[in-house]
């Protein structure tokens, strides 16, 4: 793997971010990405409280679980592609696009008459929040110089955790006390206020002309959308729709990796690739984008299994459960923010391999809490574990847009995300078969961890099952951090190669220099 040179040969000059970064036009076009990411940061936890109210309006009981499904799979096949249009055409009309794309999905999920109708326009709303995602992570890198950059996605951090504990307390009073519709309804002014702001403040700048036309990679955005739609079902549906060494999931998991092959051939060939290839040339990119790829299989087992820990295992209601969980959101803001203190002084790898240790040696112990324990013992894991997260995923995601023009920080960007969100994917099928197998050895075949979740078989003998079945989990979750570790260590380079702010392409320096 190569670094880039500091000068391509035939690649238009990088334009200066100056006008993006006006400084008297910061703050409304800040205040428009927190209300846009807040649209895609609320979706997941205020949707998931209504699901009983949803499914008994609509019915669909056995389907449901594809109100995440369809939705994370739009999100997650489409960054690329967001990525790739934001370097080509800009950032704004991508932004306006997806949220666009994402009201019309709102709208219509608010008058779905039945429970496909409603997965369905659930895509839809995955097809904008790709967009939201994406672009909004790469504009806050545009709107800041290097020294800021924590300032922004710190607040946009600060989103995701006010949303983890607003959303389903927010969720709960629609559908308790209004209707489940409302949880739709309620994007409508947020984003039309999001879109307002950006439409009236967001200034690019002046894009350098090109000889010839800019060509899109269709087909290599419909085989992307087809091989991780294809990936995404197997490993959602792998376990709980039929069994894993089944013909459907061996015949999916084929057809992903046929799909994969077929979309690295297209990508080869394409004038203008949708996934270029020195987005795993680079040893930088391609370190990080390994170890926040890492980093999603690892978030997967806080976000999806302690709450069931917390309820089955140590008594606490289902509020009281997500307390504990959210408890990791209030310190990885704060630790985010303050980490450009830290990648200043001994730069961006060697701050994210000290987060990723000691988030490392948090889960390790896990297991070693005490059975049942006091719910203060995991929240204050949680606590320590988000503090040392936001000590590694934002240097790396800093650093990465760092080394890059801007002509090229949106597919960065999106290839980083792109690789967290497979991660997740991937963690929630892994770390599920985990917990199962190890219910299924204590308590039966016939045993899993969801119909455990909505039993109330709280014997001693089931809670230390589950006991078990999320140790085991979080020994998983230790082993990404491990690989996340390993990545960073023998691909990345000890210092970023960080591109001057005054002429981008020339002069390269890591903040620790």
């Amino acid at each position: 793997m190569t670094e880039p040179s500091t000068t391509r040969a035939g690649a238009d000059p990088a334009p200066a971010p100056a006008p993006a970064a006006a400084t008297d036009r910061r703050g409304p076009v800040v205040a428009a990405l927190m209300l846009a990411m807040g649209l895609a940061a609320l979706d997941g936890t205020i949707v998931s409280t209504a699901v009983p109210q949803i499914v008994g309006d609509l019915g669909g009981l056995s389907v449901f679980s594809w109100l995440f499904s369809g939705y994370l799979l739009a999100v997650t096949v489409t960054l690329p592609v967001y990525g790739k249009l934001s370097d080509t055409f800009g950032r704004k009309p991508v932004l306006i696009t997806g949220t666009v794309l994402f009201l019309i999905g709102s709208l219509l999920c608010a008058a779905a008459w039945s429970m496909a109708s409603l997965i369905a326009f659930r895509v839809v709303q995955g097809l904008g929040g790709g967009a939201l995602q994406g672009t909004v992570q790469t504009i806050a890198a545009d709107l800041y110089p290097l020294k800021e950059r924590p300032k922004i996605q710190a607040r946009l951090s600060s989103v995701w955790a006010a949303s983890a504990v607003a959303g389903p307390a927010v969720g709960g009073l629609l559908a308790g006390y209004a209707d489940w519709r409302w949880i739709f309804l309620i994007n409508l002014p947020i984003g039309l206020v999001a879109l307002w702001l950006i439409g009236r403040h967001l200034a690019e700048p002046k894009r350098t002309a090109r000889t010839g036309r800019s060509r899109i990679d269709w087909a290599g955005a419909l085989a992307i959308f087809a091989a991780g739609a294809v990936l995404i079902t197997a490993l959602v549906q792998g376990g709980i729709a039929w069994p894993w060494l089944s013909a459907p999931s061996l015949g999916l998991l084929g057809g992903a990796a046929a799909l994969a092959a077929l979309t690295v051939v297209i990508e080869r060939r394409a004038a203008e690739p949708i996934i270029p290839g020195w987005v795993w040339r680079r040893r930088t990119i391609a370190a990080v984008n390994l170890s926040l790829g890492a980093l999603g299989l690892l978030m997967v087992a806080p976000t999806v299994f302690l709450p069931t820990y917390a309820q089955s295992v140590l008594g606490l209601g289902p509020i009281a459960a997500g307390f504990v969980l959210s408890s990791w959101t209030l310190s990885w803001p704060i630790t985010a923010a303050l980490s450009n203190r830290v990648y200043t002084r001994i730069g961006f790898r060697l701050t994210a391999v000290l987060g990723i240790t000691g988030a490392l040696l948090l889960l390790l112990a896990f297991p070693f809490l005490p059975y049942p324990g006091e719910a203060w013992q995991p929240a204050l894991l949680m606590l320590l574990l988000g503090g040392c997260l936001g000590f590694f995923q934002l240097p790396l995601i800093v650093g990465v847009q760092s080394t890059v023009p801007y002509g090229e920080r949106g597919t960065t960007t999106a290839s980083v995300l792109f690789c967290r969100q497979v991660g997740q994917s991937v963690g929630a099928a892994l770390f599920g078969a985990v917990a199962n197998g190890v219910l299924a050895a204590r308590l039966g075949a016939d045993t899993d961890l969801d119909s455990l979740a909505r039993s109330l078989d709280t014997t001693d003998h089931v809670r230390r099952a589950v006991d078990a079945a999320v140790d085991w989990v979080y020994l998983g979750a230790a082993a990404a951090a491990a690989l996340a570790l390993l990545a960073l260590l023998t691909l990345a380079p000890r210092r970023f190669p960080v591109l001057e702010e005054e002429d981008q392409g020339v002069s390269r320096r890591d903040p620790a220099d």
